[in-house]
């Protein structure tokens, strides 16, 4: 292990090799492999961190599948990250931190390891109060959810409809909406778990199953139409309903689509009422670039305005397999590989 030039010191001696989650091929969970490899070197400006959580996120599995068109194999899957630096400039040496970033596992090795190599641009400090399992299953989520609503400028005072309000981005948005003091109204299918993000932020709800998205949007607005929607299903549906519920000046942000679908609304009334239709893709985001807004959620969990996520299952490092297929599979509540104590 060779540190970083001068500014880089480490806590203690490094091991020579460590532990990690790899594929030499795309395909489904039994591609994965736990393999021993060498510690990469540090180049400057970066930093090792001793990872003892990451969260299983969908686009893990889309990368493992071969959906990533920037992936090129053999690759260290893992986006989102819990734990400690432990090599690296002397003032991050022993901090605990977080991240998350649309690079790591996908064109540089990513978080499904005993070490993740990053540039020190990329790290921010965890949340004081959140367990590394907790802290390790919040990036990709609030990332994508926090660029949406930024995206679209969401107020205090208005309105936000978030269809899909229980999957991990959805409840995200419920949470920041709230705390930004606007009306969260949550759409997803039948009941929402009582330990829900969702129903930390809000106790209005819609029915994703029942019919006539558009008249329960108007029964919960009173007909004035919404400021704000969040689509995190995208299902041409439910999706050209919200549009036709956006008030003036309505905004509707959007993560989700089936390939091949198509959206049909009518353009005169959108742009009457000077609506604007947002995508957001955080893959786009390197770890370096989601650093600042890991840095803006912090004080939101450190506060209790946003709940820890709800750990569904934590499988060690050697069960990865077991931890994609579960992801896979939709299992609800979120999916974490736990490494070191």
């Amino acid at each position: 292990m060779h540190d970083a030039p001068s500014q880089a010191g480490s806590l203690s001696a490094l091991p020579g090799q460590a532990s990690a989650l790899r594929f030499a091929a795309f395909g489904g969970p039994d591609q994965l492999r736990c393999e021993t490899l060498p510690l990469p070197p540090l180049a400057a400006e970066e930093a090792l961190v001793a990872v003892r959580a990451a969260s299983v996120n969908p686009s893990d599995v889309k990368n493992l599948a071969g959906r990533m068109r920037q992936t090129v194999p053999p690759r260290t899957p893992g986006r989102d990250f819990a734990g400690m630096v432990v090599a690296g400039p002397a003032e991050w040496l022993g901090v605990e931190v977080w991240g998350t970033g649309g690079d790591i596992g996908f064109t540089r090795d990513g978080s499904h390891a005993e070490y993740l190599r990053l540039p020190i641009a990329a790290l921010a400090r965890k949340p004081a109060n959140l367990s590394f399992a907790q802290a390790g299953a919040v990036g990709v989520n609030y990332v994508t959810a926090l660029i949406g609503l930024d995206y679209a400028a969401l107020k205090a005072g208005e309105t936000l409809l978030v269809l899909g309000a229980t999957g991990g981005v959805g409840g995200a948005a419920c949470g920041i909406g709230a705390a930004r003091g606007a009306r969260v109204i949550a759409a997803c299918r039948g009941q929402a778990p009582a330990d829900s993000a969702a129903r930390a932020a809000t106790a209005a709800f819609l029915d994703l199953a029942a019919p006539d998205l558009a008249g329960q949007i108007a029964d919960a607005t009173g007909g004035r139409g919404i400021d704000v929607v969040y689509d995190c299903v995208g299902k041409p549906p439910l999706t050209e309903a919200a549009l036709a519920a956006l008030g003036f000046g309505g905004r509707l942000v959007v993560i989700a689509g089936t390939p091949g679908e198509q959206l049909k609304f009518e353009l005169i009334p959108f742009y009457r009422r000077e609506c604007r239709l947002l995508g957001v893709d955080s893959l786009k985001r390197s770890a370096s670039a989601c650093a600042p807004m890991m840095e803006t959620l912090r004080p939101g969990f450190e506060s209790g305005a946003f709940p820890p996520p709800a750990i569904a299952e934590a499988h060690p490092l050697a069960q990865g397999a077991a931890a994609y297929d579960a992801v896979a599979r939709g299992t609800r509540g979120r999916v974490v590989l736990t490494m070191g104590d």
